[in-house]
């Protein structure tokens, strides 16, 4: 399903990013797929940077958040192959890189949610979902975290 939609949304998926540290892009335990933190890779390899209510507007930022789940889409492509084994989203975890006052953490990460919601649907594509502003590495505008259930 998801590759189809990615097809009738013409949506292109960056290359998957390189390694930032000592850890796994994904593990997979059971029928159960954690994905490390993803930035915002735009197609061209480039992060999208900055901090939320300074350097990027609300809409800048959603708009990076919903590029983050490309990421994460490549990501997960670049380790398990096929990404019609995801059967539905279990729990995001968004990081906004904000100021200090910002408060609109929820609506940033809807570009995330949005985007899975239109792959897999309102029932699978929606799961939990935890979205709080801090300092994220190398200034990325949102670092993304999810849990996925597989076929």
């Amino acid at each position: 399903m998801i590759e189809s939609q990615l097809k009738k949304l013409d949506l292109e998926l960056p290359a998957p990013p390189p390694l930032g540290g000592i850890y796994h892009p994904v593990v997979i335990t059971g029928n159960m797929l954690y994905v490390s933190g993803q930035a915002p890779r735009r197609t061209d390899g480039s992060l999208i940077t900055g901090v939320v209510g300074k350097d990027l507007s609300m809409e800048e930022a959603k708009a990076a958040a919903r590029q983050t789940g490309l990421t994460m889409l490549a990501t997960i492509r670049s380790q398990i192959g096929d990404l019609d084994r995801i059967k539905r989203l279990i729990k995001t975890l968004g990081m906004v890189n904000c100021e200090q006052g910002f408060t609109n953490q929820p609506q940033v990460i809807n570009g995330f949610s949005e985007l899975w919601v239109e792959l897999l649907g309102e029932e699978n594509g929606k799961g939990a979902r935890s979205a709080v502003g801090m300092i994220l590495p190398g200034n990325i505008a949102v670092e993304i975290e999810a849990i996925f259930e597989l076929h």
